[in-house]
């Protein structure tokens, strides 16, 4: 039987058909050869209002016609445009296989695989090393249509691409479905999402960098890099909650401003903090809860005019990827790969001192806003009905204050959350979580508060968070207020927001007196 494979190269153009390119093979295995894969040499980088990578050019046109049972396609390419550059990759595509979500390396290749239950049509999309950087974007995009006959099981589509490089790739999807927004659907095929599972992600290079306000934000693998040297002697503080005396900070705060004293390629960084370790242990603490650093993009409010266009986002409650460290916080603007060593060796050096690292996570809701001005990175264009609470009308439910709310105990997202939980636990060594806002973990599918939420209850049971300090902020902006009453299974601590506000207080009064 013949099986068509389609593969698409715009020239990061605004829409879904530039540039495709089709082939029939006769198996479950395609060579690539003859893909024609192309890239401006010259030509101004500029961005669409649904935040698509695209590159200037004069008029690209493209007509296409396939044929089957053994015929080659034929295909014109008219372009009027600056100078473009040509390239053939040579590769073959397996269906691949459904699990582990996100990108895997395996025997035949590298493996891609995503969840959408609601998708019609998913394209991978790719950028290879040769691309210069993410902020240059001098390399062309190579897109390959994923078929449902072959490339999807149950709700995952994947696919297995032998010969890809093992790290440098940019990748990320299109995906494609219905429009009703009264049903909950967001699909936008113009946009290039985040794939939520990536376990890196890269965006601008230098925090703040206003000149690159607009650069996109893509998933990247490392499967180059040596496992991370831990050390023979190295072990785990192990501090008894009891005995915990947490110092809440942010990452880059902490050290960005040149009264710090460091080097400036590692102010706000990673390894900044490690710079300060001597300073923490002199205030007697033995533990930091870090404001968040899962990717989050600092500059999301200048992306419209609007009135607070000229804030930058330094607390980082917008994430993007619940997988990926803030790849900003890499020193000397070093990238993503970079941020995940950087912060194991942060880590390490921490629990070196007797100090515990406690993450404050956000997974009450994400970066992507409200309908009025979507900020469409990963979730919504993926499957907004299943990751986000609607209303019966299908639109957004706000128990965060931030235009959405996650669909916590939702199967597939509770997943999602136990997932990253785990990753942060058994990768980078982290010994717990403050979960911003976590009454919203303990509503329904509707919003509904739960007495017995499952994700609460799955946390709390979970053998690989079993050693994890667990610690809920117990109240969310819909006026589900916990304190005192959250749901712990034994095993959950709470943040007692009327006794630190009576401490205030107090405080405040002996200092006026």
């Amino acid at each position: 039987m013949l099986h068509q494979f389609t593969l698409f190269a715009p020239i990061f153009s605004g829409g879904n058909n530039a540039g495709r390119c089709s082939f029939a093979g006769n198996s479950s295995v395609r060579d690539v050869r003859s893909l024609r894969f192309m890239k401006q040499a010259s030509g101004r980088q500029s961005n669409n209002e649904h935040g698509v990578f695209s590159e200037t050019m004069d008029r690209a046109k493209h007509r296409a016609t396939t044929a089957y049972g053994g015929r080659a396609q034929e295909g014109v390419l008219e372009e009027e445009s600056s100078k473009v550059i040509e390239s053939r990759p040579s590769w073959k595509a397996f269906p691949g296989q459904s699990f582990p979500l996100g990108v895997s390396e395996v025997d035949s290749g590298i493996n891609f695989a995503i969840f959408s239950q609601n998708a019609t049509a998913v394209t991978l999309c790719l950028v290879l090393p040769e691309r210069g950087s993410i902020d240059a974007l001098d390399g062309g995009m190579i897109e390959m249509v994923l078929d449902p006959d072959l490339n999807k099981t149950g709700d995952i589509w994947h696919i297995c691409i032998e010969d890809l490089p093992r790290s440098n790739v940019l990748y990320g999807y299109r995906i494609d479905g219905p429009r009703d927004w009264g049903k909950g659907h967001r699909f936008d095929s113009s946009i290039v999402l985040v794939d939520p599972y990536a376990k890196l992600v890269e965006g601008r290079r230098y925090f703040g960098d206003i000149s690159m306000k607009l650069s996109k934000f893509l998933g990247t693998y490392d499967f180059d890099s040596l496992p991370f040297d831990w050390g023979e002697n190295y072990k785990l503080p192990n501090i008894s909650e009891k005995d915990l005396v947490i110092y809440e900070m942010n990452v880059r705060a902490f050290t960005s401003d040149e009264s710090s004293g460091l080097d400036s390629n590692i102010r706000g960084s990673y390894l900044g903090m490690i710079e300060k370790i001597p300073h923490l242990l002199e205030l007697g603490i033995n533990a930091v809860e870090l404001l968040p650093v899962f990717e989050f993009d600092e500059l999301e409010f200048q992306r419209r005019p609007n009135p607070r266009d000229h804030m930058i986002n330094t607390w980082g409650y917008s994430t993007i990827n619940f997988f990926a460290p803030m790849s900003r916080y890499a020193s000397a603007g070093g990238g993503s790969v970079n941020a995940s060593r950087e912060f194991k060796q942060m880590v390490k050096s921490l629990h070196s001192a007797g100090i515990e690292v406690i993450l404050d996570v956000v997974y009450n809701h994400t970066n992507e806003a409200d309908d009025a001005f979507p900020y469409t990175t990963s979730f919504r264009g993926i499957d907004n009905k299943v990751y986000y609470m609607l209303d019966n009308n299908g639109q957004l439910l706000n128990f965060s204050g931030c235009g959405n709310t996650l669909n916590c105990n939702h199967p597939v997202v509770m997943e999602l959350i136990l997932d990253s939980l785990r990753h942060w636990v058994t990768e980078y060594h982290v010994d717990g979580f403050r979960f911003d806002l976590a009454s919203v973990l303990c509503r329904g599918i509707d919003g509904s508060p739960l007495n017995a939420p499952p994700l609460i209850r799955a946390i709390a049971k979970d053998a690989v968070l079993s050693r994890c300090k667990i610690i809920a902020e117990p109240w969310d902006c819909g006026g589900l207020y916990l304190v005192g009453s959250f749901p712990n299974w034994d095993r959950w601590a709470e943040w007692n927001g009327k006794y630190r506000d009576d401490v205030r207080k107090f405080i405040k009064v002996i200092l006026r007196d």
